[in-house]
């Protein structure tokens, strides 16, 4: 069995498009598509590409010129909060923003409450998601009963309910055995490990980055070694039982080094940065602004983000993901070392690349669409949106000439602790297609 099956996907039901966009820009790497063309699409399928393409009676026509044709984005860390959470967010809410975000699918993270770490809940999501869900939805499994890292979640089973992986995210897994067990045992389901690396021991207590701006603030500093040192320690026992590795949210250098040595040893090792850390460095903690600002891993300095874009110019970090974490207002407006870690960031991940990265010439337009669409499937064994005749309808319909000011009228997620609020970004998001559905216009969003 290979190492990287995919689980169970949710969307909940809608009708199936029938639209013609006419004259977009058509962008699709993984297809070497790149032409101004019509695109038809009957009954969520792609139906017809080309110049010219007559309307068939009854069908939607978009006049899209001006606008860019992407496939929809694959999203492999979100937390959607729910069970449990849903004052922070829900599947309703968090898929309404994935979907604005031009996101097709995301795949959600276990450390809800109760755990997911059973296949009852597990099921239980996946019936909330078949009427809430605006995009696909999978579902992470726990590592570890109750993400205490003690003793291993039943992997089979969660398996078999339609985990898409298995992760105690938000935790490390400090057990080397634990974590070589996990690894044995996920052979035999053929889903992949999704690990959020620290030792706790070297980052317990920390509010942010290790280096000049914390001591300059006297607060509690996160070392580069305490990530990288356990990407290290969990590589190599991958290596050693010959199974793939997800590492979640790079943000130092040391940590790209270890990915990119491991795949050198060729361990089947795939793994994701933020949009936060590949455009902000620890310089934003200046102001203490805990709602835009305190994550985990934190902020880094320079250095280490122009390391993560030099892994993700040459495949060492092959995903970008969201690492979407919504937290109610109340819960932010605390001093910085008392507010929890975590920042939103679907709505807002895409515009804000496009202009910090793509505008200033630092990477193609093609490789952060394909770092958010072919890279997260590769992954986790999905299928890649494609813009091809007889492909499901995972599009999005950007204007990418649109520079905007991001402010809380424009988020549909519940929470507001974004970090690119009141900043400039550019490209809004007209339609997504998931599943061949419409799940957000530029209108309304789809009921």
């Amino acid at each position: 069995m290979s190492g990287r099956e995919p689980g169970r996907l949710t969307q909940a039901p809608g009708r199936p498009a029938d639209v013609l966009l006419r004259g977009a820009r058509v962008l699709d790497p993984g297809q070497g598509v790149d032409a101004l063309l019509d695109v038809l699409v009957r009954d969520g399928e792609i139906a017809a590409l080309g110049d010219g393409l007559d309307a068939p009676a009854g069908i939607e026509v978009i006049e899209a010129a001006g606008s860019t044709l992407l496939p929809a984005f694959i999203d492999p860390h979100v937390h959607l909060r729910t069970p449990g959470q849903e004052h922070k967010e829900d599947l309703a809410t968090g898929t309404a923003a994935a979907a604005a975000g031009g996101y097709c699918t995301v795949l959600a993270m276990p450390n809800t409450d109760p755990v997911v770490d059973s296949p009852q809940v597990l099921d239980s999501l996946h019936e909330r998601a078949a009427a809430d869900a605006r995009v696909r939805v999978g579902f992470f499994g726990a590592i570890s009963l109750g993400q205490l890292g003690e003793q291993m979640a039943p992997l089979g089973e969660l398996a078999d309910y339609g985990a898409c992986g298995y992760s105690d995210d938000g935790r490390p897994v400090l057990s080397a055995s634990l974590l070589r067990r996990a690894l044995q045992y996920a052979a035999t389901t053929g889903r992949v490990l999704s690990l959020h690396c620290e030792d706790t021991s070297l980052s317990r207590a920390a509010d942010m980055h290790e280096g000049a701006v914390c001591a300059r603030l006297g607060l509690v500093g996160y070392p580069a070694i305490a990530e990288s040192t356990m990407i290290a320690r969990d590589l190599r026992i991958a290596q050693y039982e010959s199974r793939p590795l997800h590492i979640c949210h790079l943000h130092v250098e040391q940590s790209v080094e270890e990915v990119r040595r491991a795949r050198e040893w060729g361990v089947d090792v795939s793994a994701e940065a933020s949009p936060h850390h590949l455009l902000l460095t620890d310089e934003e903690v200046l102001g203490l602004d805990a709602a835009r600002f305190k994550m985990s891993p934190p902020l880094a300095a320079e250095p280490h983000r122009q390391a993560l874009i030099e892994g993700l110019r040459d495949g060492t970090i092959d995903c970008i993901a969201t690492d979407h974490a919504p937290h109610h207002p109340a819960e932010k407006e605390v001093p910085f070392p008392a507010a929890p870690n975590g920042v939103i960031g679907l709505e807002t991940a895409f515009p804000a690349l496009v202009l910090g990265l793509v505008e200033s010439g630092v990477v193609s337009l093609e490789l952060i669409v394909e770092r958010m669409t072919a890279g997260p499937a590769r992954a986790f064994g999905l299928t890649a949106p494609r813009i091809a005749v007889g492909a499901v309808a995972d599009l999005a319909l950007w204007d990418l000439r649109e520079r905007w000011t991001v402010s809380e009228d424009d988020l549909r997620s519940r929470s507001r602790n974004c970090a690119f609020l009141g900043r400039e970004v550019q490209g809004r998001c007209r339609l997504t297609l998931a599943g061949g559905r419409v799940a957000h216009s530029a209108a309304a969003v789809a009921a």
